[in-house]
């Protein structure tokens, strides 16, 4: 009997895990990348005007993330990142100049909140009880309406939480997202909270290693193949249309779409998906800055909100940055340069050379309107189709977590479908 052929559309992180975890039990596998390069929204690439290489974003994994980490694992690749023996994070109010570290403790008793010390400056030991109501929050609250939208801890710790993880503002975000991405982090203490950040770069830990893993075991990644059409029969898809003739389905193959989700409703009749986006910016200065680790930062009422500081490279980045539209960008390049400065007692007035980077739909608005659009793998009426990405129901925002776990739930179906299960 021939072994059933999976058709993967799309070389990103939900593409990449679902080949990954695949590949444990089956070997007939193809995966199809429009562009030249895999990775989509997680990569690096040399950038020619700053003569070095950059990531296209800045991800900040936490040691909770558990999938992702299994899936450095199943790649090879789980000594790429690195990690502090602490749970530190470092910030400043720049309205304030006012700094401080929030450490957590290394059990699931949140031990530094009972101090002043181990709190945010001006929050009380009953501003965190908010938290166990993020936690258990309803499918339609928001962030502001279950954290009373004023006051300090709201300021400094539920605002600029909700912007970062949910890459939307807290008026709308959904309360039930944050909260789930809390259970699996904050809510474990700060051994789930360790900031793990790759040694050199996205490519480096999240991409590389997985291609060179999958084609060892003679999985075809093909890239500059774009998905034009497919052709449907019988309630299955009969054939994909990549413009260089059809590729054949047979009667047992799967497809995994792992594309954003408006080319998958270009592709798919009917499907209802998120359709509301919000963007992130992300600048890159060619600078040097002698830090001790962990070489990140949070920063609070400025516009730069998270710092990232590599050899050579100081990354900034900006989630919800729709509100940053009508800003030229020089004038965002000095300012948020200016933020950095503050916080690092640099010169704000010499901004070095930089390189912006915008996506302008860069994760669906995680708001319980579009939370409720989000498709099941299973979410199309065909089926040998799955559908794959941070879009998809995976109970998180758009993450790299989200965005490998949807990719493993797609290969697990597969492989319950067709009766194996991967040899780990």
């Amino acid at each position: 009997m021939t072994e059933p052929h999976v058709h993967i559309i799309g070389a990103g992180l939900a593409g990449l895990s679902a080949a990954l975890h695949l590949s444990q039990a089956v070997r007939n596998i193809t995966v199809y990348e429009a562009a030249g390069h895999a990775g989509g929204r997680c990569r690096s690439y040399f950038d020619r005007e700053l003569g070095c290489r950059i990531d296209n974003g800045n991800h900040l994994m936490l040691s909770g993330n558990v999938i992702a980490r299994d899936y450095l694992m199943l790649a090879g690749a789980e000594d790429t990142l690195a990690a502090p023996d602490r749970a530190v994070f470092p910030f400043m109010d720049l309205r304030s100049g006012e700094r401080w570290t929030l450490e957590m403790s290394r059990g699931i008793i949140p031990w530094n909140l009972f101090t002043p010390k181990g709190r945010i400056p001006g929050t009380s030991l009953s501003d965190y009880l908010s938290l166990i109501k993020v936690m258990r929050a309803g499918e339609q609250e928001t962030v502001a309406g279950l954290t009373r939208s004023y006051g300090t801890i709201y300021e400094r710790f539920w605002e600029p939480l909700s912007v970062a993880v949910l890459n939307t503002p807290p008026e709308t975000g959904s309360a039930r997202l944050l909260g789930n991405v809390l259970s699996q982090t904050f809510a474990l203490g700060g051994s789930a909270c360790l900031p793990l950040v790759p040694k050199i770069g996205l490519s480096e830990s999240f991409v590389d290693p997985c291609i060179a893993k999958l084609q060892s075991m003679g999985i075809q990644v093909r890239l500059n193949r774009r998905l034009r059409e497919m052709s449907f029969k019988d309630g299955r898809i009969a054939a994909l249309d990549f413009g260089d003739g059809a590729v054949e389905c047979g009667a047992e193959d799967w497809v995994i779409l792992a594309v954003p989700p408006w080319v998958a409703q270009e592709l798919v009749p009917d499907l209802t998906a998120p359709n509301e986006f919000c963007s992130i910016l992300n600048l890159h200065y060619r600078a040097d800055i002698a830090v001790k680790p962990p070489g990140f930062a949070g920063l609070i009422g400025g516009v730069a909100e998270w710092i990232f500081v590599k050899p050579g490279v100081v990354s900034v980045t900006v989630s919800a940055a729709d509100r940053y539209d009508g800003r030229a960008p020089q004038d965002l390049a000095a300012a948020i340069w200016r933020d950095v400065a503050a916080f690092y007692r640099l010169d704000g007035a010499s901004i070095p050379p930089y390189r912006i980077v915008k996506e302008k739909r860069a994760t669906f608005a995680a708001t319980p309107a579009q939370q409720a659009r989000r498709p099941k793998a299973r979410g199309g009426r065909y089926l040998n189709l799955l559908l794959a990405g941070d879009w998809t129901q995976n109970e998180l925002p758009s993450t790299i977590e989200g965005s490998i776990r949807s990719g493993l739930r797609a290969a697990q179906i597969i492989t319950r479908w067709m009766g194996v299960s991967e040899d780990r």
